[in-house]
């Protein structure tokens, strides 16, 4: 028989905390990581218009001349204003913004566990938020 009605709950708790925090990580990675070793360019979801956490942030607090660069960038698409759109989301602490939020929806995703019983399988699952957590690439 399936596991208990609040099991299946908290697996799928863990699975939309864990897929959030990998994508908020994926976002800061798309501004620092290595394109060599990740296999994307840096700006690339930039040079496809979308509006990841880091840019948003950005948008929100950084000065008007950030805020028109990051505007246009998104409408336009393309990484001509890559340079100064980084250094505006460094400025604001989108990066870490958005590192932090991850780091919470990691833990909310842990903290899904409670509801399962100890077993290789839980660990398995730990693991692999830790690991999601501190990857580079």
């Amino acid at each position: 028989m399936g596991a208990p009605v609040a099991q299946q709950r908290a697996l799928a708790a863990y699975g939309r905390h864990l897929g959030t925090a990998y994508q908020l990580l994926d976002d800061v990675l798309d501004y620092k990581s290595d394109p060599a070793t990740r296999g994307k360019n840096l700006g690339d979801d930039l040079a496809e218009g979308k509006p990841t956490l880091p840019l948003i942030h950005a948008l929100r607090n950084g000065d008007d001349e950030q805020r028109a660069t990051i505007r246009l960038a998104i409408e336009q698409g393309g990484l001509a204003q890559l340079g100064p759109i980084v250094v505006a989301i460094e400025c604001t602490g989108g990066l870490e913004y958005t590192a932090e939020l991850a780091r919470c929806e990691t833990e909310a995703a842990l903290a899904a566990l409670d509801a399962l019983p100890e077993s290789l399988f839980r660990k398995a699952l730990v693991d692999l938020a830790q690991f999601a957590l501190n990857r580079s690439n």
